[in-house]
C-alpha cells in the first residue's frame, strides 16, 4: 500500500509481515538459550499471530494526516503498536483467567502442558504467560527504536511511551479494583478510558503524530477524535462479549458475568433495575460455575431494561462526537478518509 488509498487489508498485510518477521528471531533467539523455553517461544509467536491490526493504522493515519509519505520505516514503528497490545492482552487474560482468545487456548492455559509434572503447575503457567507479556512490551520498544525512523523523529515520540504505559496500567488497576463492587456508569467509563480508549486510538495516533512533528492544534484534535472513538470501540466489545457469537468473537459469553467485572453495560443495567431484577443479578453475579441458564437470565434482563439499545446509543453518541472532532481538522483528504473509515469500523468492529 503505497498510494493513498486506504487499503486495510494490504495495510495489515504490511504490519503482519514486519510483527511475522521480527517476533519469529526474537523467539528463535529465546529459545536457543535453553531447549526447555520451546514452549514459551511458540507463545511469543501466538500472541502476535491475529489481529486487525488497528493500533498500529490509528499510528500511521496519525503520521500522514501531518503531511508525511507512506514510509516502510513508520509501518515498522506503527507495528510495535500490536506489540504492545498483544502484552496488554496476555496480562489481561492471565488477570481476568479467560480460556480462551481468537478461539485459542490463552497463554497461561496452552502453557500448562509445558509444567504439567511440575508442583504447582497451574501457578507456574500463569507465572511463565505474565513473563510472556513482559518480553513483549519490551519487544515493542525496541521494534519501536529500531523502526530506521531518525533518531529525531524517535526521540519527539518518547515520552509519549510513558504515558502509554502509565495509562495502560492504571486502567488494569482500576479494572481489578472495581472488580466486584456495585456496578456505577461513571467508574466503568473511566476504566474503559484508561484500560482500552487510550492505547487503542489517542495514543498511537499521538505517537505517529509526535513521529511525524505534528503541531499543537492537530495533536488536540487526535485527543478529541481518538478518546471517544476508543471508548465506542470498548463499549463494542462489551456488547459482542456478552450477546456476540463466540464463534466470532473467540471469546466465551460468559467471562464478564462470571468475573463480575465493571462493564458499562452491567453498570447501566444495574442503574435501572428495580429491587426484584438487582436481586436476581446478585445471585449471578461472579458464579464461577454460572451455566447457560444463568446466562440467559441476565441477557434476558438486560434485554427487558433496553440495555444493549443504551450502550447502543452511547456507541454511536462517541463516534459522532469523534468524526465530529475530525471535521474540524485540517489534514489531507485521504487521511480524513481514512480516519473516517477507521471511526466507523472501530465501533462496528468490521475491520
Amino acid at each position: 500500500m503505497t498510494s493513498d488509498r486506504w487499503e486495510p487489508a494490504a495495510f495489515k498485510t504490511r504490519i503482519d509481515e514486519v510483527l511475522h518477521l521480527f517476533v519469529a528471531q526474537e523467539a528463535d533467539q529465546f529459545a536457543a538459550i535453553d531447549l526447555a523455553l520451546g514452549p514459551v517461544a511458540e507463545q511469543l509467536e501466538a500472541a502476535v499471530a491475529d489481529g486487525k491490526r488497528m493500533r498500529a493504522a490509528f499510528c500511521y493515519w496519525g503520521w500522514r494526516a501531518v503531511g508525511q509519505p507512506d514510509s516502510d520505516a513508520l509501518v515498522r514503528a506503527a507495528a510495535s503498536m500490536e506489540l504492545v497490545h498483544a502484552a496488554a492482552v496476555v496480562h489481561d487474560d492471565l488477570i481476568d483467567d479467560s480460556a480462551l482468545r481468537h478461539g485459542r487456548p490463552t497463554v497461561h492455559i496452552a502453557l500448562r502442558g509445558a509444567v504439567r509434572r511440575r508442583p504447582r503447575a497451574v501457578a507456574a503457567a500463569r507465572s511463565l504467560a505474565m513473563l510472556v507479556g513482559d518480553l513483549l512490551m519490551g519487544l515493542a520498544g525496541q521494534l519501536f527504536a529500531t523502526s530506521g525512523l531518525p533518531a529525531a523523529y524517535l526521540a519527539r515520540a518518547r515520552p509519549l511511551w510513558s504515558v502509554l504505559a502509565r495509562e495502560l496500567i492504571a486502567g488494569e488497576c482500576l479494572e481489578i479494583l472495581r472488580t466486584g463492587a456495585e456496578p456505577d456508569t461513571t467508574a466503568s467509563l473511566k476504566v474503559i478510558r484508561y484500560k482500552t480508549a487510550k492505547y487503542t486510538v489517542e495514543q498511537p495516533l499521538l505517537i505517529g503524530g509526535a513521529l511525524a512533528g505534528a503541531g499543537e492544534r492537530l495533536r488536540e484534535g487526535y485527543c478529541a477524535y481518538g478518546l471517544p472513538l476508543g471508548e465506542a470501540f470498548q463499549l463494542r466489545d462489551d456488547l459482542l462479549g456478552l450477546f456476540g457469537n463466540p464463534e466470532c468473537t473467540g471469546k466465551a459469553n460468559a467471562d464478564d458475568i462470571r468475573g463480575h467485572r465493571p462493564t458499562a453495560l452491567l453498570a447501566e443495567t444495574w442503574r435501572i433495575a428495580g429491587d426484584d431484577d438487582r436481586e436476581q443479578l446478585r445471585a449471578l453475579l461472579g458464579r464461577r460455575d454460572l451455566d447457560g441458564d444463568g446466562l440467559r437470565a441476565v441477557r434476558e434482563v438486560m434485554r427487558r431494561l433496553k440495555t444493549p439499545d443504551r450502550v447502543e446509543d452511547m456507541i454511536n453518541a462517541r463516534v459522532e462526537e469523534a468524526l465530529g472532532a475530525l471535521h474540524e481538522l485540517d489534514v489531507p483528504a485521504h487521511a480524513a478518509a481514512a480516519l473516517t473509515a477507521l471511526a466507523h469500523s472501530a465501533a462496528a468492529r468490521l475491520f
